[in-house]
C-alpha cells in the first residue's frame, strides 16, 4: 500500500473529491498487464480510476475523459500505440480539455519522448518508474493544472 499522507491527501482536500484518472491504451496495443498495474496502484493511492478495456479510439477516449470530467488520462503503451498519442492531444485540445494532464507509460524510446511532450504530454513514464513516483508526478500535475 502506498502512503498516500503527501500524494493524493492534500489534493483530495484541494478537489473536495478524489482526483479523477482516465487509464486507457489506444490503438492495437493489447498488451494491459502494465495498465491494470498502474490503475491498481492509483487506486490504492486514493485515486479514482475509470479503467478501460483495450483498443479505445481516440475520439472515444476523448469522450471519456468529458463524460468522467477526468483530471488526468494515462495511456499506457507497450508497442508503438504511444504515436497515436499527438493526435489525441490535438483532439483533447479541439475539445478545450487542455487542462486534463495527459500521462504515458510505457516502451516509450528516448529519442520519441520530444515528440509526445511538444505535443503536449505532461509526462513519460518508462519502465522501473517507482509507484511513488508515478503517483506524485501525476498529484503534482493534477494540482497544476486545477489550481482555481
Amino acid at each position: 500500500m502506498i502512503d498516500t499522507s503527501t500524494t493524493t491527501d492534500a489534493l483530495r482536500a484541494k478537489l473536495g473529491r478524489p482526483p479523477r484518472v482516465l487509464v486507457t491504451k489506444i490503438g492495437l496495443d493489447g498488451h494491459d498487464r502494465g495498465s491494470r498495474l498502474v490503475a491498481g496502484f492509483l487506486r490504492d493511492a486514493g485515486m479514482e480510476v475509470i479503467y478501460t478495456a483495450p483498443w479505445q479510439a481516440i475520439e472515444t477516449v476523448v469522450n471519456q475523459a468529458m463524460e468522467e470530467d477526468v483530471d488526468a488520462v494515462g495511456i499506457s503503451s507497450l508497442a508503438t500505440d504511444h504515436l497515436l498519442v499527438p493526435k489525441l492531444m490535438q483532439a483533447m485540445n479541439d475539445a478545450e480539455l487542455d487542462d486534463v494532464a495527459v500521462v504515458v507509460g510505457g516502451i516509450v524510446p528516448d529519442n520519441e519522448v520530444p515528440d509526445l511532450t511538444a505535443a503536449g504530454v505532461a509526462a513519460v513514464f518508462h519502465p522501473g518508474s517507482s509507484r511513488e513516483e508515478i503517483v506524485d508526478t501525476l498529484s503534482k500535475l493534477i494540482a497544476e493544472r486545477r489550481a482555481d
